[in-house]
């Protein structure tokens, strides 16, 4: 009787089952019917512990035969006399499947999926660009082909701790990156556990801050007493590149906002030039008053005929942000960036004028970091801006001898 229990249908006959119902073949194992073209087995049982039966389906007629249906069920029933419970059993095994095959994930994958999905939110081209090269100098060689899941504190110090105090600035933006990265993974299912890239609490006990490192090495910035002179020789300069300085260092501007420039940018009627926010660093908008020393500059520009005011070698193309860099190389002048320019104009605003600090500030675009002061200071200054502006333009253009001192008051 007790061999009788199990086996109940043959093959033939779960073939020809058409009427809806139940079909035992015994041991828990049945053949669903729901109509002639929908046939399916299934193990009926009672888990450990409960009094109501669970069904586990073992697939459809069409593609699992009635031996791989008795097999499925005989696993099924050595997971009860386990205690387990077989459709639990299941749940775990492909949430451990799913868990595996998101493990495998690299970090490089992971890293640019990152990088897609984030791209449209950043600023400007300069720094999407930076993302995937940075990675790929310093992350992907040790990290890029392994699973994210095993990326640990170890191998991000082994990423950080050859250039942490060579190159302080760019460790720390790769270790951010690598952060964020990992941050991405664990939200997305990629990886469990604490992120080994976090600074506060983790990676702080293993490197120096930044700031302690060494000094931070600023834009080399030339003196404003020897700007007057700097811009007389300059002006000697032939091609875009020493016009395009020119007019850098008369707005105080920073090197992409100038090379990016175009025509539908500027207001020669009322003498400004509005750099869009999402070609300035602190992400809004930009006023810029144009003396008429830039003005001049510009109408030079005129007759290139390119939509940016500062047209590059190619057509269509605006002036390499190289450029300038490479002009001060053939002037000798290794000694200045072009960014340290607004250095200058800082220094000479705070000790030769009596501007205030914010009208200097907001000339340079910089972000208000206090919130009470950035709600106080609603507008741009603009009108107190150009009057700084005019001052700064006829200071370049006067050559001093050291020791020349002429303060300028600010007006109004």
């Amino acid at each position: 009787m007790g061999k009788r229990v199990i086996g109940r249908l043959t093959a033939l006959a779960a073939t020809k089952a058409k009427k809806p119902g139940l079909y035992a073949d015994g041991g828990g194992l049945y053949l669903q019917v729901a109509s002639a073209t929908a046939r399916s087995w299934i193990f009926r049982y009672r888990a450990p512990g409960k009094k109501t039966p669970r069904d586990l389906g073992l697939g459809s007629l069409a593609t699992v035969t009635l031996a791989a249906a008795r097999d499925a069920a005989r696993d099924a029933r050595a997971l009860l006399k386990a205690g387990r419970d077989p459709v639990e059993a299941r749940k775990e095994a492909k949430a451990k499947a799913n868990l595996d095959a998101a493990r495998a994930m690299t970090f490089k994958a992971c890293a640019q999926a990152y990088i897609e999905a984030h791209k449209e939110g950043w600023r400007n081209e300069t720094h999407a660009a930076q993302w995937p090269a940075t990675l790929k100098a310093y992350a992907y060689p040790v990290i890029g082909e392994l699973p994210v899941q095993a990326v640990d504190v170890a191998l991000v110090l082994k990423i950080l701790s050859p250039i942490w105090k060579e190159k302080p600035e760019t460790a720390s933006r790769v270790r951010g990156r690598i952060e964020a990265v990992l941050d991405w993974a664990r939200v997305r299912g990629f990886r469990t556990g604490d992120n080994p890239s976090r600074w506060r609490g983790l990676l702080d006990h293993l490197l120096p801050a930044r700031g302690k490192v060494r000094a931070v090495k600023h834009h080399p910035a030339l003196p404003f007493d020897e700007v007057g002179a700097f811009v007389a020789e300059l002006r000697k300069q032939e091609g875009v590149a020493a016009r395009a300085l020119e007019f850098l260092i008369l707005t105080a501007a920073r090197t992409s906002e100038v090379t990016g420039a175009t025509w539908g940018e500027v207001d020669k009627a009322k003498a400004l030039w509005v750099v869009p926010s999402d070609r300035v660093k602190a992400g809004r908008e930009h006023r810029v008053p144009l003396s008429p020393r830039a003005l001049e500059i510009l109408e030079e520009m005129k007759p290139l005929g390119s939509e940016y005011l500062f047209p590059g070698g190619k057509a269509g193309k605006p002036l390499s942000e190289n450029a300038m860099l490479a002009l001060l190389r053939r002037m000798g002048r290794d000694d200045v960036t072009t960014h340290g320019f607004r250095s200058t104009f800082k220094d000479w605003a705070s000790e030769r004028t009596s501007y205030p600090h914010e009208v200097s500030e907001m000339a340079l675009a910089h972000a208000v970091g206090n919130k009470v002061e950035a709600a106080y200071r609603r507008g741009d200054l603009l009108e107190k801006r150009k009057r700084m502006m005019a001052d700064w333009s006829r200071f370049c253009s006067t050559v001093r001898k050291p020791g020349d001192v002429v303060p300028i008051r600010a007006k109004g």
